[in-house]
């Protein structure tokens, strides 16, 4: 029963999150385990978005401090558990991705994966996405093979939706390849606005933006960006929807009250999932959603709204908590590099066939 540690920590830069799974053949969460981001990393690793000075050996510190973090809490989740790092095959590393531009053939994720091995004495499987990227695929998702795996005994047409910073669809039919795709922002931007005008981290339960009216012209202008208008495959980032992206848009129109922006972005995110997935997967039976995003009422109800056809609930509705699907998708991944297991899917990322992804650094 082997088991796989997953360490991930996304687009919200919120903490990493780490998760223990068993593998025999069936996917089994056993336990996890949360640290929250420290502000000064979080701050760096944002900037590290975004090209500055000496950015080099900026990138290489904070990825040091990036992994003593998650050694930290690996030790303490194998301390929890009563076991040894023998007892753990591999850690799935995603690392934090700080640029991700397919179109000009490069994606960068650092976390210093031999660092890492060093400090738990456990084997590292890490740079899951750039042989996908070498292949002329975007990268990016990686998660729908693993949604496929957890939740593809499911009959009919149904959906896994991931709301992280970004979002991403992907979609499981019978006797079909899986198909999956970024659909835009999630939480970024709504988050990016809370903080300038709140000073707060995020919208807990989307309950600023239910309070404030969507703007009909700014969400037109919004909506305007080429990337809602290319089919996928596709997958986007911060280098294309971030804060200075928005601000310009604002700066074009009238002034706008910031609840009403904050609205209007969360009606951007609902909108521009709902319309992805009528428009790749007709009568979608089951929504099933994980990620940050499964926790903010006001973005459910509207995804239940415009999906009236479609049951749309949290992957707990499955028992997978939602907090925990991608962390558990990077323990997955490390399982398939080491068994030789092709993980990409052509079919979301336009690669040029099945890859096994990732790269290993041995304990």
């Amino acid at each position: 029963m082997p088991l796989y540690i997953g360490v991930m920590s996304g687009t919200s830069l919120d903490g990493l999150d780490i998760a223990l799974i068993q593998q025999d053949p069936a996917i089994k969460l056993i336990a996890t385990h949360y640290i929250p981001m420290p502000e000064p990393l979080r701050v760096e690793l944002l900037g590290l978005c975004s090209s500055g000075q000496d950015e080099i050996a900026r990138s290489a510190i904070a990825q040091q401090n990036w992994v003593t973090l998650a050694a930290q809490g690996i030790r303490t989740l194998l301390e929890q558990q009563g076991l040894a790092p023998h007892d753990i095959r591999a850690i799935g590393s995603h690392g934090q991705t700080i640029r991700h531009e397919p179109a000009r053939g490069f994606t960068v994720q650092i976390g210093n994966p031999a660092l890492l091995t060093e400090l738990t004495d456990i084997t590292v499987v890490s740079d899951f996405r750039s042989r996908d990227v070498a292949a002329g695929g975007q990268g990016a998702p990686l998660v729908p093979a693993f949604h496929e795996a957890l939740f593809g005994e499911h009959s009919g047409n149904h959906a896994v939706l991931n709301v992280g910073g970004f979002s991403n669809l992907s979609l499981i039919e019978t006797a079909k390849p899986v198909a999956g795709f970024d659909c835009g922002p999630g939480n970024v931007l709504l988050d990016a606005w809370i903080h300038l005008n709140r000073g707060e981290s995020f919208d807990r339960g989307g309950q600023w933006a239910a309070g404030g009216k969507v703007e009909p012209t700014l969400l037109k202008a919004l909506l305007s960006d080429p990337f809602f208008s290319t089919q996928g495959p596709k997958s986007t980032g911060r280098e294309v929807f971030n804060l200075p992206w928005l601000k310009r848009h604002l700066a074009r129109l009238a002034h706008f009250e910031p609840q009403d922006v904050q609205a209007t972005l969360l009606e951007l995110t609902a909108l521009t999932i709902v319309e992805s997935l009528q428009a790749a997967q007709k009568q979608t039976e089951t929504l099933l959603v994980c990620g940050g995003g499964a926790h903010n009422t006001a973005l459910m109800s509207r995804l239940s709204a415009m999906l009236p056809a479609t049951r749309v609930s949290s992957t707990a509705t499955h028992g997978v908590e939602p907090d925990w699907v991608e962390a558990m998708a990077f323990a997955w991944l490390a399982h398939c590099c080491l068994e030789g297991i092709c993980a990409n899917r052509p079919s979301v990322t336009g690669a040029r066939g099945l890859r096994v992804l990732g790269a290993i650094y041995p304990a």
